[in-house]
């Protein structure tokens, strides 16, 4: 056997190997976050790629939600969120299902200005599919033009099928496990789901002495909109608030209907001016868009009351926060209902930010 000969079998098998121990990789957890990060750390390896990331995709909503990266920067990540623009690269993934690189950025049409400032020149978007469905996108990056390997390009596309399943598995697994923590109506987080989370935050914020925020919320006269227009409508109107809510939050945040018309919000790591800030986004967005969505059907929208309370200036203990907060739901509703309460570093209860939201 001449030597070019040995050298690609050895290339091969070297690369059949990597594959082998990727593809275990993928399949030895259930966990959906753990399971993002092994496949894209796996693949970053594999293909010699120094950044990359995994973004999932949500059909419903014409988006990718970032879920897993390494190597990129914290201005470009903080991108959770992004829409599939016509034309682009990720439509093109998605319409192709297959394998899309580009080897010298600077040498194509290609544009995306958040790319450019983050410095890459190279990038493979391999498609995670299961039966023709796209779950999500593998992105692997390099700063540098590159020539990608076509051996490897093929073998990644057979690692992508191992990954989607694997990713599909686990978010079963996943959907299963929400079931027991999800409130059925609104598809946020339950009451006792929020026990456990609170207890958790409380703890983490005194271990690394880190602020936590604290939002509670109730819509207005809710009883008196059960009774105009009948509890279908009422729940159409909760389910509507919890959408809302799950949609302003970060991924970071948590959302739970606490029961009834009563909804919580927990803030890790934010202080009270971010958390004013989230508050009243929340407050004047659901009182807009329940107007708009239940006004074209002949009813009206719905406001709620809002209570902002933070560790550690309104209570170092679970229960002196949430009755902060409670308090400040309450005082509210007194003076009026559809505003923001909070504690003034004076110790006194004022409104967020006036009293002029009638």
């Amino acid at each position: 056997m001449e030597q070019n000969e040995k050298n690609v079998l050895e290339n091969q098998v070297r690369a059949l190997e990597e594959f082998i121990e990727v593809a275990r990789t993928v399949v030895s957890t259930l966990d959906l976050d753990t399971l993002l990060q092994s496949i894209l750390s796996s693949a970053m390896n594999f293909a010699a790629a120094p950044a990359g990331s995994i973004a999932l995709y949500d059909d419903r909503r014409q988006e990718l939600n970032l879920y897993s990266h390494a190597g990129l920067t914290a201005d470009f990540v903080r991108h959770e969120r992004w829409e599939v623009k016509p034309g682009g690269l990720t439509e093109q993934v998605l319409a192709s299902r297959e394998i899309v690189y580009i080897e010298d950025t600077g040498e194509t049409a290609f544009s995306n200005p958040l790319m450019a400032e983050e410095g890459i020149r190279a990038l493979v978007c391999v498609p995670l599919c299961v039966n023709e469905q796209v779950v999500g996108v593998l992105y692997l990056d390099d700063f540098v033009p590159r020539k990608f390997e076509r051996d490897k390009l093929k073998l990644l596309t057979v690692l992508a099928s191992f990954a989607a399943m694997a990713i599909d598995n686990a978010k079963l697994h996943n959907r299963t496990r929400l079931m027991a923590i999800t409130d059925a109506l609104t598809g946020l987080h339950n009451h006792r789901y929020f026990q456990q989370v609170f207890k958790q935050e409380v703890d983490r914020a005194k271990r690394y002495e880190k602020p936590l925020a604290l939002i509670i919320l109730d819509v207005d006269d809710f009883k008196k909109y059960n009774d105009t227009y009948g509890h279908f409508s009422g729940d159409q109107v909760l389910v509507a608030v919890g959408e809302t809510i799950s949609r302003i939050l970060r991924r970071v945040d948590y959302a739970f209907r606490y029961g009834g018309e009563e909804f919580v919000v927990l803030l890790p790591e934010s202080g009270l001016d971010s958390a004013l800030q989230v508050a009243e986004r929340l407050r004047a967005t659901i009182c807009a868009e329940t107007a708009a969505i239940f006004g074209g059907q002949g009813k009206i929208g719905v406001s709620v009351s809002v209570g902002v309370a933070c560790y550690p200036s309104n209570g170092i203990e679970r229960e002196d926060l949430f009755n902060a907060a409670d308090s400040l739901l309450y005082r509210a509703k007194e003076l009026g209902k559809n505003r923001v309460y909070y504690f003034r570093s004076d110790g006194e209860q004022d409104s967020y930010p006036d009293n002029s939201h009638e």
